[in-house]
């Protein structure tokens, strides 16, 4: 991703919170319909009050892709923009506020990794039996060796539709970077363990057998998000001997013991959603993000919402008023997002497989 960027100028740093909350409202007023803000649910609560849509990385997705505004300002990481920009058309503007909001879950897989591992891969089990699937939580060209070679992205609210839709593609799917979404998908739509193979970059055959790998109907990248992983199998024991009763939800890109423990495991989506729909009085216990956590606890005070254990991205947080606002006084000037046209034509094939996948899955 190239992204125009440089130094937050010293005028906004003296700003109070008011001050640039009005003056992005004013600059939201002046371009109407022009401007779209999309804020992930991961974001702090002011920059998603000021958003136009909230969502997890899928329903932003869909968003930008619906989008007629010139100006779209992502508020979230780097790929989520790198995807917003695959899926607008050429004459609109894709901007990130932060440049240096990126996302160490992405940087787990590296192009001439994955390169060596497609070839390893071949080499080993022959031509056309693996479907390559790419967590949306990835660089664009990562998305774009998918779409060139018959597979797509995925997230984690459409990822056991997309697997399963890769299995019958080809007889096996090699899923990175998230080895714990992988894996809770995996069992989820009936693999069994020894049907299912860790591929380490850093060891011959990704440290694998030849026989194990034939046996592998899911070939999972060793990679993890590192909000996710915090949680433990002792944080879920506490919170049940804290409060008993508690429904425990967690994110599955959470460790495979932590979701078997729980009593749910979905999307931020569908964590948002389960909140809305339990019934006033309910305790529950969420495993993610620590903004999504809190503002779930202020919009639903009929209900007792806590936190599993906190755990901040650190990246997500990287977004605040003050670059927001930067952003929206010199839309064409910085944190403009541009995918090179040749990668992205590969990319939008993947992302858009994703999204008929998930239509599809939804008719039927």
């Amino acid at each position: 991703m190239k992204t125009t960027s440089a130094v937050l100028p010293q005028e906004y740093l003296g700003l109070s919170d008011e001050e640039t909350i009005e003056r992005i409202k004013k600059k939201k007023a002046e371009l109407g319909s022009n401007l779209v803000i999309l804020a992930h649910h991961y974001q702090r609560k002011e920059i998603v009050d000021l958003s136009d849509f909230r969502g997890d990385s899928y329903g932003l997705a869909k968003r930008a892709a619906q989008q007629k505004a010139e100006f779209i300002v992502f508020c979230g990481v780097h790929f989520m923009a790198e995807s917003a920009e695959i899926l607008t058309r050429g004459e609109q503007k894709v901007y990130l506020p932060n440049a240096a909001a990126g996302c160490p879950l992405a940087e787990m897989a590296e192009m001439a990794d994955v390169e060596v591992a497609w070839e390893s891969l071949i080499g080993a089990l022959g031509a056309d039996l693996v479907t390559p699937i790419v967590y949306v939580n990835s660089d664009a060209e990562l998305k774009a060796f998918c779409g060139r070679h018959g597979g797509a992205t995925c997230t984690s609210s459409n990822a056991a539709a997309v697997i399963g839709w890769g299995l019958k593609q080809r007889e096996k799917v090699l899923f990175f970077p998230d080895e714990h979404l992988g894996r809770n998908t995996g069992k989820r739509l009936g693999i069994e363990p020894e049907n299912t193979a860790l591929w380490d970059p850093e060891l011959p055959l990704g440290g694998n057998t030849v026989e194990q790998l034939r046996n592998a109907r899911l070939i999972l990248w060793k990679g993890f998000c590192h909000v996710h992983t915090w949680f433990s199998k002792e944080h879920v024991e506490a919170v049940r001997r804290g409060f008993p009763g508690v429904k425990v939800v967690v994110h599955p890109e959470c460790i495979q013991e932590v979701v078997d423990l729980s009593d749910e495991s979905g999307s931020t989506e569908f964590i948002v959603n389960y909140v809305h729909s339990a019934p006033p009085g309910s305790v529950i216990a969420i495993g993610t993000e620590v903004n999504l956590v809190s503002r779930l606890a202020s919009e639903y005070p009929d209900k007792k919402v806590i936190e599993l254990s906190r755990s901040l991205c650190a990246n997500m947080f990287k977004i605040n008023l003050k670059n927001l606002l930067w952003t929206l006084e010199s839309l064409n000037d910085v944190n403009l997002v541009r995918v090179d046209p040749a990668l992205a034509d590969d990319a939008r094939v993947a992302l858009e497989r994703m999204l008929r996948i998930s239509e599809k899955k939804k008719l039927g």
